[in-house]
């Protein structure tokens, strides 16, 4: 099965691409992470996108593309494979139909008040990485795995967040409606409990639990 993954900072999208993944049995394929890798190879789209990156643009559409079919075209493709931060504009996705078959979309659904409460509230530690929500701390400040001070990352405040959240629906929008159109779309709650909405995007794929 071919997925494209779709969803707002702190939908969980992340979290539950690894459970489906893991579930299906196929490789989870994050734009950055195969950008970084073909970087690190050296590989033709790879020194492509370090000369943009080196001058501080944004790599181009085209780059992008090049890459992602390079990645789709490996043999753990061959038995599906899940998208996540990707296509992220409607010429991607008109790109990605030239040499992909994509059987469904899943559009993890969080309204921006949630999304705001969840991000706003994390709290997280520099020493160990751990990462907490204020809802849950008691007005502790303290790292529970290690002792050291939790602090707000300037990319969770509130202001932040919903800035954030308005490019991703600028860019976002046109992309559900694209799928809308080709009946590909499945919105699932992100607003539910993780297991739930894990239990809702199985059942949206037709996959028992």
């Amino acid at each position: 099965m071919n997925l494209i993954f779709l969803g707002p900072p702190g939908a969980g999208k992340g979290t539950q691409a690894v459970r489906v993944c893991e579930q299906l049995g196929i490789p989870q394929i994050s734009t950055g992470d195969i950008l970084r890798r073909a970087i690190k190879n050296e590989t033709p789209t790879g020194l492509a996108a370090k000369s943009y990156i080196d001058k501080g643009q944004l790599v181009p559409d085209s780059v992008v593309i090049d890459i992602v079919r390079e990645r789709l075209e490996h043999d753990d493709c061959k038995g599906g494979y899940l998208l996540d931060g990707f296509p992220r504009t409607v010429l991607q996705a008109e790109a990605l139909e030239t040499f992909a078959k994509i059987d469904a979309v899943i559009d993890i659904d969080v309204s921006d008040e949630k999304l705001v409460e969840r991000l706003s509230g994390r709290r997280v530690c520099l020493s160990c990485g751990g990462t907490y929500h204020v809802s849950r701390l008691n007005g502790s400040m303290t790292c529970e795995k290690c002792g050291n001070e939790l602090i707000q990352r300037a990319d969770d405040k509130a202001e932040t967040v919903l800035s954030r959240l308005t490019v991703y629906h600028a860019q976002t929008a046109p992309l559900i409606d694209f799928y809308t159109q080709r009946g590909l779309l499945k919105a699932v709650d992100g607003a539910q409990p993780m297991d739930e909405c894990y239990a809702a995007i199985l059942e949206a794929l037709g996959e028992n639990k």
